[in-house]
């Protein structure tokens, strides 16, 4: 079974960064245009790209309208898109501009009718984010933590028609320790919907690790971000890893 790769381009303030344990004040900005690296990242190869707005997150509204359509108006790549989606009216809209996926996260958890509504009325192109500290939901871009567990969440969405589940390890996340394959296994073990790793991806062996992992439910996917941009990953090794 082969892993998709989604490299990551996170947007703030217009620009590619890339932050620590979601810290927005842990920036590093890898990329002024954001068109551009998607159009690399679609030229090395990969299938998907990506793309969090992270002012959008923290904001609950899209923030970073003007880099994502710059990003759709530079790749052929497939998009998926999330922070800041919080309606239908959003979700319409960002499906109708190109994005081929959008992302729920703190919707999923504060407002999770709406989440499984949008889910059955776009089949295929609704995911849901499940960003955990601890094995527990964050929201708000990161910024809260709630009561609910990973597992409960993604369960409770088994029934909506989710396109994926993203599961990131906050923990990890941007720190290059390596991605959290138990965990990440775990929940693809006890789901129908696939489910896509995230967070703290350091090198080739992660790819592997986490494409072995799998049993009768494999990881469907693996998003990566820092270790593509400063180097540490190939991203023709990556693919072929995946592979």
């Amino acid at each position: 079974m082969s892993l998709t790769i989604y490299p990551a381009i996170d947007l703030k303030a217009g620009q590619v960064v890339r932050l620590k344990k979601g810290d927005m004040d842990q920036a590093t900005i890898y990329a002024e245009d954001p068109g551009l690296q998607a159009k690399a990242f679609a030229e090395a190869g990969f299938g998907w790209v990506h793309v969090v707005d992270l002012d959008g997150a923290f904001a609950g509204k899209p923030a970073n309208a003007e880099a994502v359509r710059r990003i759709l108006s530079n790749t052929t790549c497939p998009v998926q898109l999330g922070g800041g989606i919080r309606d239908m009216a959003t979700v319409e809209a960002w499906l109708k501009a190109g994005v081929k996926r959008v992302i729920l996260g703190s919707a999923a958890v504060k407002d999770p009718d709406f989440a499984k509504a949008a889910a059955r009325a776009f089949p295929g192109q609704v995911a849901v984010g499940i960003d955990a500290r601890g094995g527990m939901v964050a929201t708000e871009g990161w910024a809260e933590t709630s009561s609910v567990t990973a597992l409960e969440l993604a369960l409770s969405f088994e029934d909506a028609g989710a396109a994926a589940i993203i599961y990131t390890d906050i923990d990890r996340d941007g720190m290059l320790g390596g991605v959290n394959v138990e965990a990440t296994a775990a929940l693809a073990a006890k789901l129908t919907t696939p489910v896509i790793a995230s967070g703290g991806v350091a090198g080739l062996a992660d790819i592997t690790a986490l494409r072995a992992a799998g049993g009768p439910r494999p990881i469907e996917g693996v998003i990566i971000g820092r270790a593509l941009y400063d180097g540490r990953i190939d991203p023709a090794a990556a693919l072929q890893a995946a592979q």
